[in-house]
């Protein structure tokens, strides 16, 4: 039984280093598609074909989504091991903005991921405006009083 609880205490440890490792080989990936997208982003800068916006502004969103992923793995270890949801929300507008910079042909897409948009915005107000603590309802439920 000793084993049993031993291996209890240790396995979210072991998984914890796991994911703590994979999240800063990820990071390392990251850091360099970033870098990879500077490079690509000042060639594209710089070059005749420059009146591109499109893939001008689909490369800004490319870089901005590698900085947001980079930004949440960093609030990951400082804030003890917790991501950040309106990190999620960040990148999730972000993709969906790009998204339709880059596939805007078909109306109706952009007219869904102009909802996507919308819903998490709206999420995003209602996560703000939520305390992070729950408050003690009071009132609705009947305290039984002390009798003497």
């Amino acid at each position: 039984m000793s084993n049993f609880k031993y291996l209890m205490n240790m396995a979210p440890k072991v998984f914890q280093t796991i994911l703590n490792v994979s999240l800063i080989y990820l990071a390392g990936i990251i850091s360099f598609l970033l870098i990879q997208e500077l490079v690509i982003f000042s060639m594209i800068l710089f070059s005749e074909s420059a009146n591109d916006y499109k893939e001008f502004l689909a490369r800004i969103l490319i870089l901005f989504l590698y900085f947001e992923f980079i930004a949440m793995i960093v609030k990951y270890f400082k804030e003890d091991y917790h991501f950040p949801l309106r990190y999620f929300m960040y990148i999730g507008i972000t993709a969906m903005v790009r998204l339709i910079i880059v596939d805007y042909d078909n109306p109706l897409d952009t007219l869904l991921y102009s909802l996507v948009i919308l819903v998490l915005i709206i999420g995003y107000f209602i996560m703000n405006i939520t305390p992070l603590e729950r408050p003690e309802i009071k009132g609705l439920v009947k305290e039984k009083k002390e009798e003497n």
